[in-house]
């Protein structure tokens, strides 16, 4: 690798450092705690990837303040994304498919919330991957058939929001369930939001705020992905006792809701530092959804365009894509986003990139190390070739992780115990 693409390497994890970094618990939490309330306790309770650090940051708070006999609670964490803590129990469990370390964890969510007394505050810490971390399949359906229609739903390239609609009007905690078990005490959620425009009702599936989705949708998605799911699921679907707590719910009249951290501030803190650097910045938008390759092509039609006029610009975007499985490779929105821009660039020089998932872990088989993106070089297709490695063979096996593996280019960081969305930068230095 030259010095300048080594250089440009650098770059690009710089600013995905940046967004990870303005994201991460130990910033952005402290801040929004709430006070203890006279008289009683906090009752933690939480789930997501970024739960295990978002606890850490609420304990230290307390016990800093000489107030840490104050509060007690479980968060539920992706497995390997637990982190050691004095008070708050970490549970860890299965994600992007739920185990019976999810259901294990709903169903305590829900007794510690019930168990709040009138001078208590239940503190609820969301995060992106709570829908998968929290399993409380409604009666009548078991955590089997749940889990399948996940399966089905992810294969067939279901939008995220999508997915949590119909697992929402399936579960006895997401769609303002948790915050009905409350039984009308006090309720605050600190969220860091990984999803389009911030929808609290889309974080983890919105356990404690109004669900703006119906049952009806939930039928309509199944039906337009042509997913048939077994006869019990389909009776759930039909039955009114569960739909979900609409806006103006009583259930839901002590229900606050504050956002710790967001992907706009991520994407954000990456463009100062472009900018600082001499490039122009462009945020397309931190909720960008679609076909990850499609996205991938029309972004290098910009770039392109753009090193043709002499524009010195960064193209930064988050959001997060999807990939229609017709493969049986390995890999992420992600990755298929970088060899997608690879494949569409054809090795033009000055125009760069990197396409990262902010938890740190891009797909994948649901361990800890699996990557979390790829970086895109001008020299990427040629270093393929050096290979023998055909970078559309892989595209079209949807095997965008195997592809980066063998010429190195995967970005693996690990757990970053946060969870702002994808981050996305295409640099073009005419």
């Amino acid at each position: 690798m030259t010095t300048a693409y080594a250089e440009a390497r650098a770059r690009l994890l710089n600013y995905f450092n940046a967004a990870v970094a303005t994201a991460h618990p130990s910033t952005c939490v402290p801040p929004v705690l709430p006070e203890v309330p006279a008289n009683g306790r906090i009752i933690v309770v939480g789930a997501g990837k970024a739960g295990a650090a978002m606890a850490q940051a609420t304990e230290r708070h307390y016990i800093e303040k000489g107030q840490g006999d104050k509060i007690s609670g479980l968060v539920s964490t992706r497995h390997g994304f637990g982190l050691p803590t004095e008070i708050i129990e970490i549970l860890e469990a299965g994600h992007p498919v739920p185990d019976q370390n999810s259901i294990i964890g709903a169903r305590r969510a829900l007794e510690l919330a019930g168990s709040a007394g009138p001078n208590d505050l239940v503190l609820c810490l969301m995060s992106g991957g709570a829908s998968a971390l929290w399993a409380a399949p409604v009666d009548g359906v078991s955590f089997e058939q749940k889990q399948g229609l996940t399966k089905e739903l992810l294969k067939c390239g279901a939008r995220i929001s999508e997915i949590n609609c119909v697992r929402k009007h399936l579960s006895r905690i997401k769609g303002g369930r948790l915050a009905a078990a409350a039984k009308g005490h006090e309720l605050i959620t600190l969220a860091i939001s990984d999803v389009p425009h911030d929808s609290p009702d889309a974080i983890g599936s919105g356990p404690t705020v109004a669900d703006t989705t119906t049952l009806a949708q939930a039928r309509e998605i199944l039906s337009r992905y042509g997913v048939a799911p077994p006869q019990e699921i389909v009776a759930a679907l039909n039955n009114p006792d569960n739909e979900t707590p609409a806006p103006g719910s009583d259930v839901l009249s002590r229900s606050r809701f504050i956002l710790a951290a967001r992907p706009q501030a991520s994407l954000e803190a990456a463009a100062k530092l472009a900018r600082e650097a001499g490039y122009r910045v462009d945020i397309l938008g931190d909720s960008l959804e679609g076909e990850a390759r499609d996205v991938a092509a029309f972004h290098a039609a910009m770039a392109l365009d753009a090193k043709q006029k002499g524009k010195r610009i960064a193209y930064m975007s988050g959001g997060e894509l999807t990939v229609t499985v017709r493969g049986n490779g390995s890999g992420g929105p992600n990755q298929e986003y970088a060899l997608g821009l690879a494949i569409a660039l054809d090795g033009a020089e000055g125009i760069t990139g990197i396409a990262c998932d902010t938890d740190g872990t891009d797909g994948g088989i649901g361990k800890s190390d699996d990557p979390a993106g790829a970086v895109v070089l001008p020299d990427t297709l040629a270093r393929a070739r050096e290979q023998n490695v055909d970078a559309v063979t892989f595209l079209q096996n949807n095997d965008s992780t195997g592809f980066f593996r063998q010429i190195g280019d995967l970005v693996m960081p690990g757990p970053t115990q946060t969870n702002v969305n994808d981050f996305r930068v295409v640099l073009v230095d005419p």
